[in-house]
């Protein structure tokens, strides 16, 4: 990418409208996003996802992979353009044709075969304004970091974590993951490499003309149900609460950090990835940053269902950090969920 369309800039508090292309359809439609707000007791709603109510059986899930940078699609059509998301910080999305990678038209779900990854959903940008929104309040740092973005997609989140780099001390690993390995060689990794400088299965972030951070950079297809067996930084056993640490053997690897977009919208795939998340999340200081929509209509999933999961099972608390309603779309929501 020439070194001219590289947008790093300083980031500042604040929500600003933001007009994108939300579609990645041949004739994309604008979507405006509302200002972010704080959270009150507003019951409000609207239309989610649209889909049909009755869930047929799914198909076995494809395979597991790691996907390397190398395999980088070299066929689709890849395009890129701007992310305003409001006082002067941009990032870069790609788009590509839904109908190149998967023979689909212009459809955002297929249970089992396609989940709406080359689509750039608003619970995206509403994350990374919330993950901005921590770190300069200082309720989050990525410093050293273990990273991991579940349903990637674009993989904004996961690359606003690496460009913390070139103002902070960021993350030390971030790891993407999505269902399709298409998504990830078609869309992720040219997104990465879109927004960032380029290494084998590096990051490299210069921060001045002598100094680099380097951050591991890995890319994971496949389903929750099985993802967790190629991971690299999976917990080795079961969370027992109230364990006691101090009995001279090392506490269980894990992420630091867990980052979701819009990935609580099917009410089947709730425990799965619940049950991802406890096998992956850092104890006890690890944090998942979750954004979504309330109620994902048709489909019976939504964040508060997801917290319902959480709240049954007793191991973890979530606190709402901010919610975003502009009257026209169902309330959307961000989350965070840490263990108690």
């Amino acid at each position: 990418m020439p070194k001219q369309q590289r947008v790093f800039p300083t980031f500042t508090l604040g929500w600003e409208k933001a007009t994108i292309m939300a579609s990645n359809s041949e004739k994309p439609a604008q979507e405006s996003f509302p200002f972010f707000s704080l959270p009150n007791n507003q019951n409000q709603s609207g239309f989610g996802f649209l889909f049909g109510s009755n869930e047929k059986p799914l198909p076995p899930p494809p395979p597991s992979v790691e996907v390397l940078t190398s395999e980088m699609s070299p066929t689709v059509k890849y395009t890129v353009e701007s992310v305003n998301l409001g006082d002067g910080l941009t990032l870069l999305k790609g788009r590509v044709s839904t109908h190149e990678v998967f023979a689909l038209s212009n459809s955002d779900l297929v249970p089992g075969k396609y989940e709406g990854g080359l689509k750039l959903w608003e619970g995206s940008l509403d994350l990374v304004k919330a993950l901005h929104s921590e770190i300069q309040g200082g309720q989050l740092s990525l410093k050293g970091k273990h990273v991991l973005e579940l349903g990637c997609g674009h993989g904004l989140p996961g690359i606003f974590s690496c460009l913390e780099a070139l103002f902070h001390q960021g993350a030390s690993v971030v790891h993407f993951q999505d269902f399709n390995a298409e998504v990830l060689r078609c869309l992720t990794i040219p997104n990465v490499n879109a927004n960032t400088l380029r290494g084998p299965q590096q990051l490299y972030l210069a921060t001045n003309e002598t100094e680099k951070t380097q951050a591991e950079v890995r890319f994971f297809a496949g389903d929750w149900s099985e993802i967790h067996k190629l991971l690299f930084h999976v917990c080795d056993k079961d969370y027992q609460k109230g364990s006691d640490s101090s009995s001279g053997q090392d506490p269980p690897a894990g992420y630091d950090v867990i980052l979701m977009a819009e990935t609580v919208y099917s009410i089947s795939s709730l425990q799965n990835l619940y049950g991802l998340i406890k096998k992956c999340l850092s104890w006890p200081h690890g944090v998942v940053y979750m954004a979504g929509k309330k109620h994902y209509f048709g489909v019976g999933g939504g964040t508060r269902q997801f917290l319902s999961v959480v709240e049954k099972d007793g191991l973890m608390e979530a606190s709402l950090i901010a919610e975003v309603a502009d009257g026209l779309s169902n309330l959307r929501e961000v989350w965070k969920i840490s263990f108690k």
